[in-house]
């Protein structure tokens, strides 16, 4: 194919697709789904080679969010039973950090639900990451604390912070409906915040929220503009009791084509599969490791996720292997400080409407029917007195 043949040349030179070519990577047929990842996949062997990188979250603080959040399980309104909690202290944060780095988890990363941090909070967050760095060598620290305020992100560096996390969801054409209590630009600030400040910005998209083709394409062309060295993609956990419950908009072969997308616009990028690969990819995960180079290790923020032991098979199963923490995830011109203006994702959870077309006038795949027994809240880890899954 020749589309694919072309993706693959520009993957190569760090090269930006046009929105006509990432529009049709999402528009093939099934049948043409395993050349699609084929095509992908020597993209992401050419910059990563066969490794896959494992990160671990921590919840600090779970629920009582004062954001409206649709697709969000902590929201303010949202009736989704979740685990609810105030600020976890240090050293709990640290024990909870521990065991997904005795899994293998190369990278901790530090949530906690709200608008964004006090300056309290950063104390606080900043305590937990030196906490975390004396017990764990060579682990690398994310925070995700929401919109930063001028400063935060330099005094979460200072503490040891290696990178931040703020997702940008959606395209900016349709943030409103998703979201009314901050802004798509708040969150594209924040993310230039963590830029300026040092640290290896994280931002990344979630899919399956009603959204068209071209939203899809319009959010990851942006987040290629961010040039962010990792980008999460989520695909989203339908939790009973938010406004997005009765999403169901997506199959395994649109999660692999969206990753594929993704991996064409970003070929030399940390992608990450994030909040809801159990629940829309299931038995099609092994396949999208030949499209992602990064993957969360065990439970998610308020969701349980695969058992962190069937993670390791998969990956050791699919000709995978763990990434070392002495290994260096990112390219040499990407880890020596950026690629210029022409590399890149340009120029590091969500959790993880009906009736929208997809690529022009062409309807979506049909979603398959709602998979509500794969959503099963977590009850063990951080917060908990039971044991983490890791």
């Amino acid at each position: 194919m020749d589309l694919l043949n072309t993706l693959v040349e520009k993957g190569l030179r760090r090269e930006l697709p046009t929105r006509d070519e990432a529009l049709a990577v999402l528009a093939t047929s099934d049948d043409d789904l395993l050349d699609v990842v084929a095509a992908a996949g020597k993209v992401r062997r050419h910059w990563f080679g066969r490794r896959v990188k494992l990160n671990y979250l921590v919840n600090l603080k779970s629920g009582l969010c004062p954001e409206d959040c649709s697709y969000c399980s902590q929201r303010l309104g949202s009736e989704a039973g979740i685990l609810k909690y105030t600020w976890l202290k240090p050293d709990q944060a640290s024990d909870a950090a521990a065991a997904g780095v005795a899994g293998g988890a190369k990278r901790v990363c530090l949530v906690a639900s709200g608008r964004g941090p006090t300056d309290r909070d950063v104390a606080r967050v900043s305590e937990t990451i030196k906490a975390i760095k004396e017990n764990n060598e060579g682990v690398e620290v994310c925070a995700c604390l929401g919109l930063l305020s001028d400063g935060q992100a330099e005094r979460l560096r200072e503490a040891g912070a290696d990178a931040y996390n703020h997702n940008l969801n959606t395209s900016e054409a349709t943030y409103g409906e998703i979201t009314t209590t901050h802004t798509y630009a708040d969150r594209v600030d924040t993310v230039n915040k963590a830029h300026a400040a040092g640290l290896s910005a994280c931002s990344g998209l979630i899919a399956g929220m009603g959204e068209t083709d071209e939203d899809l394409v319009d959010v990851v062309f942006s987040l290629r503009e961010l040039d962010p060295d990792s980008v999460p993609v989520n695909f989203l956990i339908p939790f009973e009791g938010t406004p997005l419950g009765k999403e169901w908009n997506l199959t395994p072969q649109r999660c692999l084509r969206i990753l594929a997308m993704t991996r064409f616009v970003c070929p030399d990028v940390e992608v990450r599969i994030a909040g809801g690969r159990e629940v829309h990819l299931r038995t099609m995960q092994p396949l999208a490791l030949h499209l992602a180079n990064s993957i969360f290790l065990g439970d998610y923020l308020t969701s349980e996720g695969q058992a962190g032991k069937a993670d390791l098979e998969m990956i050791a199963d699919a000709g995978f292997e763990v990434e070392g923490t002495g290994q260096v995830t990112l390219p040499e011109h990407r880890a020596a400080g950026g690629c210029g203006s022409d590399g890149g994702c340009g120029s590091e959870g969500s959790e993880r409407s009906e009736g929208k077309g997809a690529c022009g006038s062409a309807p979506a795949a049909p979603a398959g029917e709602p998979r509500t027994d794969l959503v099963a809240v977590r009850r063990r880890g951080a917060g908990t007195d039971l044991a983490p899954n890791a």
